[in-house]
Parts: structure tokens; C-alpha cells; sequence
């Protein structure tokens, strides 16, 4: 797939923990009890140390914190990896995605001067005081204002992406309009690719829950002018196809994270192609996690701990060959014969929820 020397862009998710609990995140239950397969690690600033080294990271032109199941801000160490990573290079670009919910004004201020002008805060707010906790269940509004305020006062760089819903779509040029005044480079309306499933279904609506398991908000989708445009596409593949399965048998896979040099380490440790391989490993609705295909090349490297960058290093992980597999199986004739679903599903040509959320 591509060669350790090869990696320019690393997407490092540092932890599994997270204050909020949003109905749409594999983290929790719709919002509900935790992901039974999930144990809250999380990588610490001598993990990193283990992990990358300072001639890696002097390779780099990117890392970014963002990962499937925590937030970076509710970690530890997050400052002191972002240092760590600025220390050994000081022209990367550095970034965080963020519900921005959580540490205090200082150290968002601390954070806005490593990064400087070589970095930027991605801060995922869906709405507005009255609205933004509606599917980010538990982040308080007053605690995102006042981070987003010191991060930008302290001279950090910032994006605004805000996921669109039934709830928030008559905000999205006022949250627009408050962007521009406090500051932020750039707001992104994201037209969420989260109302096709992950079993690549089409769904009107999302029931979250809370914590107890009581029902909160239905998630519904926006007007048809903030959807995203995969949903028309989709009956259309569909259509061509017979079943979304067949489609994905013939996919053509245009894989995004090699042509960045990506590369994903879990907050486990364990390195893998990009997010979306690894977001298959803990489906909370299997009674057993390992019936994913992904687990099929996660073994055939010699298991989960073959994989453990933290425990062997990330040039023994490339050496089991399992970036190579995943590559090979994309000319594989069928998901049946091997080839990996979930790279049709976000890298095929024809259907990409993903990246229609930007169109």
C-alpha cells in the first residue's frame, strides 16, 4: 500500500474518552450506555514517544487529532504531544477536531501558541446555545463559547463545522454570521453523510438517548437543500447495481488516505490504513466485535497486538504486510472473495457520503 518512508500525514486518535455522548458515535448506544467493546485507553505522551520518533516526525507534513470514538481535549496529554510533535518539526501543520467543550481559557491559549500559524482547531459545533447540545448531548454551551473565544484571542487559527440537522438549519447563517465576528477563518455547513447507515441503509431520522437509556431527541434529517448529495446518489447506484452490497462487490476504490501518505493510530496503539478501517473493529451492536472483514487482515498480520505500534514499534507493523493485503483485496472479485467492504463503502467512485458532506 505504501512504505513507512512513504507517510506524510499522520491522524492520531489519543484517546476513547469523551464527555459528550452524540447518538450518532459507534462510543456509545445512540447516546446511551458505552460501547461494550471499548475500554477508554488512551495514548500517553511517552506512548507517542514510543511511537514516533523524532527522524518520523521530522518526515511529517501533518498531524491531526481527531479519531472515531473520543474527543483530544478530555485527554491528558494532548498539549504535551502537540509540543512533542512541534519540537522535532517545526514547519508541520498540526490540527485538532473538537466539540470544545472542555479545559479551561489557559490552556487554549497555551494551545493557540504551539501551533501558531502552522496549525488550526476544527471546532464541531452543530448549532447554537439552544440548539448545539441537541445532538452534541452533553456539551455545555458556555464552556464551547469561552474555548473557541481564547483559542481565537490568543491568535489560533480556526474552522467552524457544523453538522446540519431538521433542529439547526435555520441557524446556519446565524452560526455563520458569529463566526466572522469572532474571528474564524473559515464555517463549514456540513451536509451529514449520517442519515445513510452504517449497514448502508437509508434512514429519515435518529433516535438518541441519554445515559439511562431514556429517549431524548429524534435526530431528523434537514430540508432537501442541506442534504447530502450521496442520498440522491444512492438510488441511483442502487438502481444500477440491484443491492448497495452488489455495488460494492464492483466497486473501483480510489483510496483517499494513500494518496495523502496517511496513516491512523488508534488510541490503543494500533496502526492502521486510516479511520474508517479501524471504525469497523467495534460495531457496539455485534455480541461479538470480530465478525467485521476487518479482523480477517487485523489476523492474518498475526492479531491485534502484531498491529500495536505502541508495544512494537510502527516499522514492525508495516513489516506484517497487512497495509499490502487490504491494498491487494481491492481487485478481489467480490466482498465474498476478500475484498474489503469498507474500503468500497468510503473510497468507491460512486458513492461517497463522505465527502458530499463539503458539496
Amino acid at each position: 500500500m505504501y512504505k513507512y518512508e512513504n507517510i506524510k500525514t499522520i491522524h492520531l486518535e489519543n484517546t476513547q474518552n469523551c464527555q459528550a455522548s452524540c447518538p450518532m458515535c459507534d462510543r456509545n448506544q445512540n447516546g446511551g450506555a458505552l460501547n461494550p467493546h471499548i475500554d477508554l485507553s488512551e495514548l500517553t505522551l511517552d506512548d507517542c514517544k514510543r511511537i514516533f520518533e523524532p527522524e518520523f516526525i521530522a518526515q511529517l507534513k501533518t498531524m491531526y487529532m481527531c479519531g472515531n470514538l473520543g474527543d483530544p481535549i478530555v485527554a491528558r496529554d494532548t498539549l504535551e504531544i502537540f509540543k512533542y510533535f512541534r519540537e522535532h518539526n517545526k514547519d508541520m501543520w498540526l490540527s485538532m477536531n473538537t466539540n470544545a467543550g472542555a479545559k479551561s481559557a489557559e490552556w487554549w491559549q497555551e494551545l493557540a501558541g504551539v501551533f501558531g500559524r502552522m496549525g488550526s482547531v476544527i471546532f464541531s459545533v452543530d448549532g447554537l446555545e439552544d440548539t448545539n447540545h441537541i445532538y452534541r448531548q452533553g456539551v455545555v454551551w458556555d464552556n464551547v463559547y469561552r474555548s473557541m473565544k481564547a483559542f481565537i484571542a490568543a491568535g489560533g487559527r480556526a474552522r467552524w463545522d457544523f453538522l446540519i440537522f431538521e433542529h439547526n438549519q435555520h441557524q446556519v447563517d446565524e452560526a455563520e454570521e458569529l463566526s466572522q465576528t469572532m474571528g474564524f477563518e473559515k464555517f463549514v455547513a456540513k451536509k451529514t453523510g449520517r442519515f445513510v447507515t452504517a449497514t448502508s441503509e437509508k434512514k429519515e431520522s435518529h433516535q438518541a438517548v441519554n445515559r439511562k437509556g431514556e429517549k431524548t431527541a429524534e435526530i431528523k434529517k434537514p430540508d432537501a437543500k442541506y442534504q447530502n448529495t450521496a442520498l440522491k446518489q444512492y438510488d441511483a447506484v442502487k438502481e444500477k447495481h440491484g443491492t448497495m452490497d452488489a455495488y460494492y462487490d464492483r466497486a473501483e476504490i480510489h483510496c483517499k488516505v494513500k494518496d495523502e501518505g496517511n496513516l491512523f493510530i488508534t488510541a490503543e496503539g494500533l496502526a492502521m490504513p486510516c479511520c474508517w478501517t479501524a471504525g469497523r473493529m467495534y460495531k457496539w451492536w455485534h455480541k461479538d466485535p470480530k465478525q467485521e472483514q476487518i479482523w480477517d487482515f487485523i489476523d492474518a498480520a498475526g492479531g491485534k497486538d502484531t498491529v500495536n505500534a505502541k508495544k512494537h514499534g510502527l516499522r514492525s507493523v508495516f513489516e506484517t504486510g497487512i497495509f499490502d493485503r487490504i491494498e491487494e483485496s481491492w481487485n478481489k472479485a467480490s466482498v465474498a472473495e476478500g475484498k474489503l467492504k469498507v474500503c468500497s463503502m468510503k473510497c468507491g467512485k460512486e458513492f461517497d457520503p463522505f465527502g458530499s458532506q463539503f458539496k
